[in-house]
């Protein structure tokens, strides 16, 4: 009699999971999650664990929702695909409450996953400039980005992020991708104040757009504030600075919101933190809280007007997803921004949030707590070997404070294959609906995970 495989077994047979090294799944397999529900998920043997990263920085709005299964399913019944170059109810609702969201005139072009949504940002950049009949449109094909940043892992994606353990065994990049440093007031330079460090950062900026020509630079993209390389939060005078920038040079701001956008930072969008327009953002993971692939790439509207021609030329945008715009995806998007608006999503990752970090600030007695920041419920714990130093505190004991974690009940994050012997920062991004009682069940892990040094 044949017996069949454990899912356990198909999984270390079969799967092939990202950022994994499998080698030691052999002997022990990852945990089989079989259910979620609000911030935790269980395992098939009844454990539960506070998601303190909402999956991937996605899960808003928490798990289980019967409302997102129950849209997604009556689209399916009612019209469970149509190519992206016709028309669907959910789709042109979507987009046009995200530009109500953005206070926007422009245009949606809906695509899959961050990835590509910043790939649609690059291609939509560089064509603007060929036909907005500016001065050196036609050069214009440099996409300036920062080192510590990730935006995909796509090749222009790819080349766009400065991560250099990404790329690793992956090269040659793509072409035409330039990297300068970002805001980091923790290490800058002790001379400088938080102030002086942000504007000398955009002064980086403005350099290397001079430095490469400006008629050839297109675009500047940046996260508002670097997630997934280390919960980098800018000086307040960092942005407007490199707003004014990018308009004495023509240069497009573009913002990748995938992990900031749709509230994570305790506003609608990261960049009303400091109140600063792009000419094109991108966004995903908590567009559909996970529930469906779905990403946006929007842009304002006379970065739409330069593609506007006569049938038949080549002035329009040829690109295509095959799902993206997915009538499903965008439904259950639709249904999830209501829910955001409705139970006021936004607003407590904003209060939570700052519970959260008041909380982070108790732990910095700890010798290995160099410092704790971030905005609404996007964290950072940044451990040190040495406080004076600064020294990043090695990647065997972060694992080890990580399992402790797991071994409390709290699943937590790092920056990991980012930055060679830059990995020293626990990243914090729990679901957007989360109450004190799961940060203090955080804190507890973590206290418990650093232990007495």
């Amino acid at each position: 009699m044949t017996v069949a495989p454990s899912i356990s077994e198909l999984d270390v047979r079969a799967l092939w999971h990202p950022l994994t090294q499998h080698k030691p799944l052999a002997d022990s397999p990852p945990p089989l999650i079989v259910r979620g529900e609000g911030c935790y998920l269980e395992d098939a043997q009844g454990n539960r664990f506070l998601d303190a990263m909402a999956g991937l920085f996605c899960v808003n709005i928490g798990y289980g929702r019967r409302e997102l299964a129950e849209t997604a399913a009556a689209q399916m019944t009612e019209l469970a695909y149509l190519t992206p170059t016709m028309t669907h109810p959910p789709g042109a609702q979507l987009a046009a409450k995200i530009l109500d969201l953005l206070g926007w005139r422009g245009r949606v072009y809906f695509s899959s996953s961050g990835s590509e949504a910043n790939e649609v940002a690059f291609k939509i950049a560089r064509q603007y400039h060929l036909q907005s009949g500016k001065s050196g449109g036609a050069n214009r094909y440099k996409i300036i980005a920062r080192h510590r940043a990730y935006h995909g892992n796509t090749l222009g994606a790819m080349s766009a992020t400065g991560q250099a353990e990404r790329k690793i065994g992956y090269g040659p990049m793509a072409p035409g991708f330039i990297h300068v440093p970002p805001p980091y007031p923790y290490r800058a330079h002790p001379k400088l104040s938080a102030a002086e460090h942000g504007l000398a950062c955009a002064q980086a900026i403005e350099e290397t757009i001079v430095y490469e020509g400006s008629e050839t630079v297109a675009a500047l993209l940046m996260e508002p504030i670097i997630s997934g390389g280390g919960v980098l939060v800018p000086p307040d005078e960092y942005l407007p600075r490199v707003r004014e920038i990018c308009d004495e040079y023509g240069v497009l701001l573009i913002f990748d919101e995938v992990v900031s956008g749709v509230g994570r930072t305790g506003r609608l969008f990261g960049h009303q933190l400091w109140e600063v327009q792009p000419d094109i953002i991108t966004m995903a993971k908590g567009l559909s809280s996970g529930y469906m692939p779905l990403a946006a790439t929007a842009v304002q509207e006379y970065i739409f007007d330069a593609f506007m021609g006569e049938a038949g030329d080549l002035r329009h945008f040829r690109h295509v997803n095959t799902f993206g715009g997915h009538p499903v995806s965008t439904a259950v998007g639709l249904r999830n921004l209501e829910i955001v608006e409705d139970e006021g999503v936004v607003e407590n990752a904003r209060d939570v949030g700052a519970y959260a970090l008041e909380q982070l600030k108790g732990l910095t007695s700890h010798p290995w707590v160099g410092e704790t920041r971030g905005r609404g419920l996007l964290l950072g714990v940044e451990l040190v070997e040495d406080k004076e130093t600064k020294a990043p505190l090695d990647d065997a004991e972060v694992l080890a404070v990580l399992a402790r974690c797991k071994q409390a009940g709290v699943i937590l994050g790092r920056n990991g294959n980012t930055v060679p012997g830059l990995g020293n920062i626990l990243i914090i991004a729990p679901p957007l609906v989360a109450t004190k009682t799961e940060i203090d069940l955080l804190i507890e892990a973590l206290v418990f995970a650093l232990g007495e040094r």
